[in-house]
């Protein structure tokens, strides 16, 4: 099936809003999905690889449908694939490098593109963003090789190619992968009227308590719509640490309270997870106060990190904000938290400012 009639399905079987800017990307997947099908293969262990057809980089703002038009051209495609959240990707990337330094490889990218040139035809990335000079300065030489060894690469990104990387540290160094970018993918920004994640959300309750099975039933059917019931784990790598993501799919997670407040995590793990998931689930807030300080603690740094980075956040509470934390020290402070839980439960929050 080509994408456009993949596109057209879902829009007649009511999963998705038919979308200008959306129909001005669909010949481009369609592109990719046929040169693809029709590029030809490499014959045996020693041949060359065959040029990789072009790929393409959408970006666009928050909620324009960059991450649905992708899947649904990864749905199609036929060739040997595969798709990942780019951070994900770039944590594996620099765990098999380490792998290969240990084992005394004096360039330990070539093992790492050896092995996803040996495997794969179609690689597919979401919410492509570069904020960390490690990952600037291996991404040139890593995506060389993926497209000299006759991989094609789609992604996503919320910025334009020229501002990846922005003001990072050594970004001379960086700028060649740009011009990498624009030689081997298709730039094609989208521009929708229609922010279709917020319409989703939009006059829909945001904050369930208390907590009983019908909270849960309401948190079950968002989630539902949000990622039509497909997710899975994601670790994110901190510092050394890792902090689970139970259920993720394309930016929106969905974890239990316990699991971010419970552990001794901090600002820099909070903070990385807001620079990642655009909407956060969090399932199971207790009643705060004395016999869960800490538990409390981390919660107040938590909602900061993800107030300041203006995450869509859905939540089920054993009370109301203001309600949640009446006695203890830090509660008078907590009025500042239960503020921002309000703040956050208006129906434009999340939207880019």
């Amino acid at each position: 099936m080509t994408v456009q009639a993949a596109y057209d399905r879902a829009i007649a079987d009511g999963r998705l809003k038919d979308d200008p800017a959306q129909r001005g990307v669909l010949a481009d997947l369609d592109r990719v999905r046929q040169e693809l099908a029709t590029a030809p293969k490499k014959i045996g262990w020693f041949s060359k690889p065959p040029d990789a057809p072009k790929g393409l980089y959408m970006w666009g703002g928050v909620g324009t449908g960059k991450s649905m038009l992708m899947d649904l051209l990864f749905a199609q495609v036929e060739a040997p694939k595969e798709r990942q959240h780019f951070h994900a990707f770039m944590q594996w990337v620099h765990s098999r490098m380490t792998e290969a330094r240990k084992r005394g490889v004096d360039d330990a990218i070539k093992p790492v593109v050896d092995e996803l040139t040996d495997k794969l035809r179609f690689l597919a990335f979401d919410e492509m963003q570069i904020t960390d000079i490690t990952d600037a300065m291996i991404v040139g030489r890593l995506f060389e090789g993926l497209f000299k060894g006759g991989v094609t690469v789609v992604t996503t990104s919320n910025r334009p190619p020229d501002d990846l990387y922005k003001d990072g540290l050594n970004r001379d160094l960086f700028t060649p992968f740009i011009g990498l970018i624009k030689e081997r993918m298709v730039v094609h920004e989208l521009v929708s009227a229609t922010d279709h994640r917020q319409g989703r959300l939009a006059g829909t309750q945001t904050y369930f308590t208390p907590l009983n099975k019908e909270s849960r039933q309401a948190i079950d059917a968002i989630w539902q719509d949000l990622t039509n019931g497909e997710d899975a784990p994601f670790t994110l790598h901190v510092k050394g640490r890792e902090v689970e993501l139970p259920r993720f799919h394309n930016g929106a997670a969905r974890v239990p309270f316990y699991t971010l407040c419970g552990r001794p995590l901090g600002a820099a793990d909070y903070l990385a997870l807001a620079d990642v998931v655009r909407v956060l689930v969090l399932e199971d807030i207790p009643a705060l106060g004395r016999s869960n300080f800490n538990e409390a603690k981390r919660f107040v740094t938590l909602v900061d990190a993800l107030y300041e980075a203006r995450v869509k956040l859905i939540c089920s509470a054993a009370a109301k904000p203001e309600m949640l934390y009446l006695e203890g020290e830090g509660s008078f402070e907590f009025e500042r938290t239960a503020s921002r839980l309000r703040e956050m439960q208006g129906d434009g929050w999340g939207e880019p400012v």
